[in-house]
């Protein structure tokens, strides 16, 4: 306990006051006993607090200053006299058998300037040095009493406080930014520094003639060595008056070694909040990809999805076709756009990109069969809280020729959905260009594939003059929403170079396992369905009129390795995994960027054995014929790009002996002879041969008379 409140003693807090509290309940006796914990105190701000313990209804608290004896060091005995201070004393009750006792000084600790007669200020900077005493008394005798140590010093504040958050510096061409480096110390006088404002005139007297030199003391533009009043008489040159200058001060070269003074304004810190969109630049005239305006010159805007959330004032791109689906959940009936949408603010008028306007056209349709746009099933209760007119769809059609459009119409679908909780509502959304009556059919590329762009495929078709031509179609993937089911599921183009996988869930029961023929139809089916294209293009901009820019697409059943038998809850040889497989290969390169051509395309079916799981506990799949369980019926493409022949394979010589291969070091043996070749195009072919004669000429002397030469004379004779 005397750990305890030793610790609260050096420090008092809220917490430590209700330490004293239950521990002076758990001491003290069921009588008129009354004291202050702590009992002391050292105050160094301008407020203190203590606790007051035990029955305080008849108590009275009195302050006055109190100094200890001469002789003794002591204080003298509690007094119920209270006299004036520069201290309030408070009390609040806290409790049952607490009081809070809180002393605040009533001065400011601001330090008093010279000759200020203000006495609400700190004549010195140790403002307050005093000793209080509160006693606590019940009819004119003390019952507790609490010291307390006043020891405050007072707050120092800048003379010039900083204004507008801005950074002042002086015109260093005139006024340099350290005009006194040397001056190290405030408010004292640097020894040698004679540009320190802090040092008196006797304390210059007796170093004015040992002053710092240079920038470092003070003297950042010095007189130059050309001015007429530098030099002396003594020992100045002859011809120094005639060619010194008489030059203002302004015009010292060592103001060039400062920068020209400015203002620094502080940057703005990180916000949360969102930042401001730029406003709208409307363009003249509309081409692919420039955003759609209204005739106020805003955006026209269409909900899109962008990184896979949906924004409702998305701008609608010209020529760019899209449709995405935005699920949104309902606890009440919407109010606002998108989902609550009035003919009056879907009619706008648009700009066309040639000059003038076009009105969009709005069809209202109204939708009775929610199944398509409705996930929770609480919707198709009587009951509830009935919305009308919900939007459940936004279809628009832009018709275009040249640079402008000539016409827009928009499908708005409606339909009234009833909430009982909460419904997972999905909202369509699509914008279709049509050239007269066509649909704008992009490319994937000029002329290759580029890498994320949609594969091309088609059917081979023909028109009334016997002339074949291919109408595309789509190649793709399993795209699963909502609850997975293959029935529901979307589908997904192939993407050009992107490897994938997708699938969907079949239910099947123990009723369509014995009907296995008709179980293999259905999933045949369904893989099909990705796959109806019996051509692809070759390029990213095939011709539809020619066939050369087709490639024939090859499809491949892997059939099983083993025959078995169908059983009574099992079905062997499903086709429940279809994988396509693309070949491409680098044609060339235009302006930096690969072009890849789709050399061939093959499509196979993998087959597995369905049979019902009846472990894990759950039986009735096994048991009752109409209860269902989950088959995944999955596809997968992959892109396989063909290497390039770069000529014939190297033989052994030309990997191992890289000496003579002059692709591989920086001397090339083979072609010592190259300058004298006609291959050589660095000069004439005349100078050249010239050249490479002389140096045969100096080798053939070099060789006569030298060493070699000179041996086979010797050896002769």
């Amino acid at each position: 306990m005397a750990n305890v409140f030793d610790l609260c003693f050096s420090r008092v807090s809220i917490s430590c006051q209700v330490i004293y509290v239950i521990l002076f309940m758990s001491l003290v006796q069921p009588q008129n006993i009354v004291v202050f914990k702590p009992s002391y105190l050292t105050a160094t701000g301008p407020m203190v607090t203590s606790l007051l313990l035990g029955n305080a209804s008849d108590i009275s608290l009195n302050l006055r200053t109190v100094s200890p004896s001469n002789t003794t060091g002591s204080i003298g005995s509690p007094s119920c006299v209270a006299e004036e201070t520069q201290w309030v004393l408070t009390r609040e009750q806290v409790g049952k058998t607490a009081v809070q006792v809180q002393l605040r000084l009533d001065k400011t600790l601001r330090l008093c300037g010279e000759n200020e007669t203000d006495t609400d200020c700190c004549p010195k900077p140790l403002c307050v040095l005093e000793t209080l005493q509160v006693s606590a008394c019940v009819g004119g005798t003390p019952q507790a009493s609490l010291l307390i140590q006043a020891k405050i010093y007072a707050l120092l504040l800048p003379a010039n406080p900083g204004s507008e958050n801005k950074t002042v510096i002086p015109n260093q061409v005139y006024e340099p930014l350290g005009s006194c480096p040397c001056d190290l110390t405030l408010g004292a006088c640097d020894v040698r520094c004679c540009c320190d404002t802090d040092c008196s005139s006797e304390d210059l007297k007796l170093f004015v003639s040992h002053c710092l030199p240079g920038p470092f003391g003070g003297q950042v533009s010095p007189a130059s060595d050309y001015q007429c009043s530098v030099q002396s008489s003594n020992n100045s040159p002859d011809w120094f008056p005639f060619l010194c200058v008489n030059s203002p001060p302004e015009n010292n070269p060592y103001l060039g070694l400062f920068y020209q003074g400015y203002t620094i304004t502080p940057e703005p810190g990180p916000s949360f909040q969102s930042p401001v969109s730029p406003a709208p630049v409307p363009v003249n005239v509309y081409i692919q990809g420039s955003p759609i305006f209204t005739l106020n010159d805003q955006y026209f805007t269409i909900p899109q999805k962008l990184l896979g959330q949906c924004v409702n004032n998305a701008p609608v791109a010209f020529l760019k076709n899209f449709e995405v689906n935005c699920v949104t959940l309902l606890r009440s009936c919407p109010t606002g756009s998108p989902l609550q949408t009035v003919p009056t603010d879907l009619s706008i008028k648009v700009k066309n990109g040639l000059g003038g306007d076009v009105l969009v056209d709005v069809i209202d349709k109204v939708a009775f069969d929610l199944s398509q746009f409705i996930s929770s099933t609480d919707a198709s209760s009587d009951e509830g809280l009935v919305c009308d007119n919900v939007t459940l769809a936004l279809d628009y059609t832009l018709y275009w020729e040249g640079n402008g459009l000539t016409s827009i119409t928009v499908t708005h679908t409606v339909g009234t959905i009833t909430l009982n909780s909460s419904v997972a509502l999905t909202t369509r959304y699509s914008a279709v260009f049509l050239n007269g009556e066509s649909m704008v059919e992009t490319n994937s590329g000029n002329p290759g594939y580029q890498v994320g762009r949609p594969v091309i495929a088609g059917i081979v078709d023909t028109l009334d003059n016997n002339t074949s031509f291919v109408q595309r179609v789509s190649v793709s993937l399993w795209k699963p929403v909502s609850d997975g089911l293959c029935f529901s599921a979307e589908m997904k183009p192939i993407l050009f170079g992107e490897n994938s996988t997708s699938g969907c869930l079949l239910p099947v029961s123990r009723h369509n396992l014995t009907q296995c023929d008709l179980l293999r139809e259905t999933v045949t089916s369904l893989q099909n369905a990705l796959m109806t294209a019996t051509y692809v293009a070759k390029s990213g901009n095939p011709d539809l009129l020619t066939m050369t820019d087709w490639v024939n697409i090859s499809f491949l059943i892997q059939n099983s390795s083993t025959t078995m038998e169908d059983g009574p809850s099992s079905c062997y040889g499903v086709p429940s995994h279809q994988h396509i497989h693309v070949w491409s290969l680098i044609t060339g390169m235009v302006e930096g960027v690969p072009q890849r051509d789709i050399r061939a395309l093959q499509v196979s079916y993998s087959m597995s054995p369905w049979t019902l799981d009846c472990g894990g506990g759950d039986v009735s799949p096994c048991v009752d014929p109409t209860e269902t369980q989950l088959f995944p019926v999955t596809s997968s493409v992959t892109f396989t790009d063909i290497p390039v022949n770069t000529g014939p394979p190297k033989t052994r010589f030309q990997i191992n002996f890289t000496e003579y291969d002059c692709n591989r070091n920086d001397v090339c043996w083979p072609e010592l002879a190259f300058p004298i070749t006609k291959y050589y195009t660095g000069e004439p072919y005349s100078q050249s041969l010239a050249k490479g004669l002389i140096l045969v000429f100096f080798f053939i002397t070099a060789s006569i008379l030298g060493t070699p030469w000179r041996q086979i004379r010797q050896a002769w004779k």
